[in-house]
């Protein structure tokens, strides 16, 4: 038996969808403690719990039930971030009582809650219930506790396979998009050429002119359906299109310029708005520019990594000191394209900052916040 739950607890951690997680972790926690059910609310906002997941009910009572915070025992645990433990539900002086109607129909008495945390910042809640009384003892609780900091490492595996997934998924859409462009959207640019050609050697053939406008009017149309079509191929969220833009940037450096650029993602980054993520990938375009137009570089690479509550991307290379006189101000700003960079970050609460390194190099360096945590 302990053999068979220490197995199902290494399937949950390996588990890389979060829904399958969730309710993973309902069965586990009725099947590993020995209670009657086990059931799992996710956090739908920062002040409210919704039931989702359930193993071992009888009713349908808790399904989708809505727990704010500092309401019953759930609710106890988002206001206090520690578990919470009653004998009887229904009558304990300890917790509120919006949800009785619920828990007589499931015939719940004795229950324990503990959050379920990802990282420092509580997910989710998971419960264990019996339908008698009893005085759940510090074991039961220390087994609840690991189950859910099991389904919080789970949870955080997931986020990442979601993300990497995404981001795979934007790759590929931006290859699509390239595609397209360079081989339908080519083609349809030559057959467009060659009708307006046509036009000028059938100007005594009115019929044969006239299927030509027609034609002429089929690929202008066609054309019309593959830029939006490219537009669609383009539009994806932001924050995961964020590393597929900034590599796509450095590829397309390299192929203009014939000089190495890598880029390297050294964390993963916190979900930034479409301005913040706009601001990051003008500020590494502008970054590589500079070392196009003024570095006289043998390599470059731009970093992206989460620092200090916020995100921030780093353009260095390993120029020979072959720049401007304004580029070399160690200040935010300097040139125009940078002046307008610093201005926009400024007032994202962000910053730029280009400075000349010591080997004669350059280092661009642009942060900004989280959209909540603006300076």
């Amino acid at each position: 038996m302990l053999g068979g739950l220490l197995r199902e607890r290494e399937e949950l951690l390996a588990t890389l969808d979060r829904v399958a997680a969730l309710n993973g972790t309902a069965r586990l926690i009725r099947e590993s403690i020995g209670t009657h059910s086990g059931f799992v609310a996710e956090l739908t906002g920062p002040e409210q719990a919704v039931i989702r997941w359930m193993s071992g009910t009888r009713t349908d009572a808790l399904q989708d039930l809505a727990v704010p915070i500092g309401q019953g025992i759930g609710g106890r645990v988002l206001a206090l971030g520690k578990p919470v433990r009653v004998n009887d539900y229904v009558n304990s002086p300890s917790i509120t009582h919006q949800f009785d109607a619920q828990g007589r129909g499931e015939g719940l008495a004795a229950m324990i809650a503990v959050p379920i945390v990802n990282g420092t910042e509580t997910v989710a809640i998971a419960y264990a219930a019996m339908r008698e009384r009893r005085d759940f003892g510090d074991d039961a609780v220390k087994s609840l506790e690991d189950i859910a900091a099991e389904a919080g490492r789970a949870l955080k595996l997931a986020s990442v396979a979601e993300a990497d997934r995404e981001t795979a998924l934007s790759a590929e859409r931006l290859r699509m998009q390239s595609a397209l462009h360079d081989s339908v959207g080519a083609l349809l640019f030559s057959i467009g050429v060659q009708v307006r050609n046509l036009h000028e050697d059938i100007s005594d053939n009115p019929a044969l002119e006239s299927r030509l406008r027609r034609l002429e009017g089929d690929v202008s149309a066609a054309s019309r359906a593959l830029r939006e079509s490219l537009l669609a191929l383009s539009e994806s969220s932001p924050e995961r299109a964020l590393p597929v833009e900034l590599a796509e940037h450095c590829r397309s450096f390299q192929a203009r310029c014939g000089v190495p650029a890598r880029f390297v993602q050294l964390a993963p980054v916190p979900r930034l708005d479409a301005e913040r993520t706009g601001l990051l990938v003008a500020a590494v375009r502008e970054g590589l520019l500079n070392v196009e137009k003024h570095a006289d570089a043998l390599s470059a690479a731009v970093s992206l990594l989460p620092s200090d509550d916020g995100v921030q991307v780093v353009v260095a290379d390993d120029g020979t000191g072959h720049r401007t006189e304004e580029a070399e101000e160690p200040e935010p700003g300097t040139g125009m394209g940078l002046r307008a960079l610093a201005e926009r970050a400024a007032r994202l609460g962000g910053r730029v900052l280009l400075v000349r390194d010591e080997d004669d190099g350059c280092t661009l360096r642009a942060w900004v916040p989280e959209p909540c945590r603006r300076r």
